[in-house]
């Protein structure tokens, strides 16, 4: 995909090709590139091990060696249902597709379950870099429950040859602080083993809609649990990208007492422009150490491509390190989820499409 066409595809969204960021400087920044390993994870405490299956995720698929990436994530099966997830296209009910997917489509990795990669694993652990997510919200407890929690041990993802072990964490909720626990004895476990760490770092509390405004996806909420992601030693953060900002501000009225805020967050270090509100992101991962990759969200049909085109350009000129995009590829025919994994990536090998 040329620059003309992301040009095009934007529509009304271009201008974002050309915002310049006046709130933290991209100087500030450590930015992606092929050296980004070398330059930044040599330094920390991850082993020899570690470092390698960083660099496996860093040098695979069409974004090889560009310090980018783009992972092809499919734990809906069990976070939304298989029925309702699959129904669109039930070739995946079969996990072997989804690893299929995730090859032809040029991805650096894919993440997926236990089951699904120990059912395929001596097939393709050393075609692509595997990803094992370790827990999940299961959705069969009547009525529902909103927690994450592990469906398998470190040891079984070391085991079917995993490169990384992803897991989410419900910042907010009233079970987070178990889930940070759990989480954070299992990175330490995973690097130990030689695997790298990526953080799916979510908000989950009612609480955060307010009047008709829901600041799961506020910049200052992501972006302190991105915070608390890399301080338990993650080394990639996933999350939404942010729609708006004020968090904070809006849990602090009516005589409530909710977190700790600076004016400065949202005078100086935000602006209303979304890649200002997702560099703030960036700046919460260790000011870019751990590299932020976006979500793809829900399939909405035909605009899926344009929206994942949009969030791409937004992460990448925040200083973002790319995009983990599931129901957008896996719920449309197999030749068009190739394509739109692969028109994500074109962003990212775009030079014209610079960092703000």
């Amino acid at each position: 995909m040329t620059y003309a066409k992301i040009e095009a595809l934007l529509g009304d969204k271009a201008s974002l090709l050309q915002h310049q960021c006046h709130t933290i400087a991209k100087e500030q920044l450590h930015l992606p590139s092929p050296d980004f390993i070398d330059n930044v994870f040599s330094a920390s405490s991850r082993n020899i091990p570690t470092l390698r299956n960083l660099q496996a995720l860093y040098g695979h698929g069409r974004l090889a060696g560009t310090g980018y990436l783009s992972i092809l994530p499919v734990d809906q099966g069990i976070e939304h249902s298989a029925g309702a997830s699959f129904a669109p296209n039930p070739i995946y009910f079969d996990p072997e597709n989804i690893v299929k997917l995730a090859i032809e489509g040029g991805c650096n990795a894919v993440a997926t379950t236990f089951g699904g990669l120990a059912m395929v694993s001596r097939k393709y652990a050393h075609k692509i870099p595997l990803i094992v997510k370790i827990n999940h919200n299961e959705l069969l407890t009547y009525p529902n429950q909103y927690d994450q929690i592990l469906f398998g041990s470190v040891k079984d993802a070391w085991n079917l040859g995993a490169a990384a072990v992803g897991a989410t964490i419900y910042f907010g909720s009233p079970e987070a602080g178990r889930q940070i626990v759990e989480v954070a004895k299992a990175f330490e476990e995973a690097h130990q083993l030689g695997m790298a760490t990526i953080l799916w770092c979510y908000l989950r509390n009612n609480a955060f809609k307010k009047e008709g405004t829901d600041y799961h996806v506020s910049a200052d909420l992501t972006g302190q649990a991105n915070h608390l992601g890399v301080t338990i030693q993650a080394d990639i953060i996933k999350q939404k990208l942010p729609e708006n900002n004020g968090g904070f501000k809006a849990l602090n009225t009516g005589g409530s007492s909710y977190g700790k805020l600076d004016d400065r967050i949202y005078t100086q270090l935000t602006s209303d422009n979304p890649i200002d509100l997702c560099r703030y992101q960036v700046a919460n991962c260790y000011m870019g150490r751990a590299g932020l990759i976006n979500s793809g969200g829900a399939s909405s049909g035909e605009g899926d491509l344009k929206e994942a085109v949009l969030t791409a350009v937004i992460n990448k000129r925040a200083g973002g390190t790319g995009l983990i995009s599931g129901r957008k590829a896996f719920q449309r025919p197999f030749k068009e989820g190739v394509e739109l994994l692969q028109a994500i990536q074109d962003v990212y090998l775009e030079k014209q499409v610079t960092i703000a």
